[in-house]
């Protein structure tokens, strides 16, 4: 996890703080400084599995940087926050739903997919991997109400007038619904990844649709 947090906050030197881009990957940085700490101090069935998955998923996020800055597109789930980066009118915290919208709702399922190519068995309700991944959704919330009190006093502190309480906001979002969400999505496209045409056609449809609610999520509202 250590590549990671450094290439979290190398973005973060690289970028303005205005940045709707930025605006999330400040959010990710915090909440995987977190998350990292308070992973130490559990004790997990698989943690060789959590620790490629944390990766695996982190790198999505930083292809769709990359991807962005080569100027090729970050892909249709993100594409809605980096158009929208520099767009007068939208909320920080709008930048950082968008992006967690990305990345848990499209993300997370294709990093369990690659997480468990090694796994026998694959991604099982029930299993050694999925009551690890139920402990993580333990800790992050336990760190969401850490976090949501620092953003709320920095950098998001301005949604409160534009869209009504910080908490009314944040509480659009469910980080476990959407990690359920995701665990679901996995199961599906594992039983269909030797069926290369349909398990591409629902990755498609689900950038699709998570691009879609991006683009609501990053309505003007300044």
């Amino acid at each position: 996890m250590a590549g990671v947090v450094k290439r979290m906050e190398e973005i973060a030197t690289s970028l303005s703080a205005a940045d709707g881009v930025a605006r999330f990957n400040d959010l990710y940085l915090a909440v995987t400084r977190e998350v990292g700490a308070e992973t130490r101090a559990e004790t997990f069935e698989d943690p060789d599995f959590l620790s490629r998955l944390d990766v695996v998923f982190a790198d999505l996020y930083f292809a769709a940087v990359d991807a962005d800055a080569r100027g090729v597109g970050a892909g249709r789930a993100w594409a809605p926050l980096f158009e929208a980066r520099a767009r007068r009118g939208i909320a920080p915290i709008q930048y950082a739903l968008a992006g967690m919208n990305a990345h848990i709702n499209h993300d997370l399922a294709l990093a369990l997919l690659e997480a468990f190519h090694d796994v026998r068995g694959g991604p099982r309700r029930g299993s050694a991997q999925h009551r690890d991944y139920l402990r993580v959704n333990a800790i992050l919330e336990r760190v969401e109400e850490r976090v949501k009190a620092r953003f709320a006093t920095g950098l998001i502190g301005v949604a409160d007038e534009a869209l009504g309480r910080l908490d009314d906001v944040v509480a659009m979002w469910k980080v476990a619904r959407a990690r359920d969400s995701a665990w679901t999505y996995a199961e599906t496209l594992w039983a269909i990844r030797d069926r290369r045409e349909h398990r591409d056609a629902l990755v498609g449809a689900l950038g699709r649709m998570v691009g879609l609610a991006g683009r609501g999520l990053l309505a003007r509202v300044l």
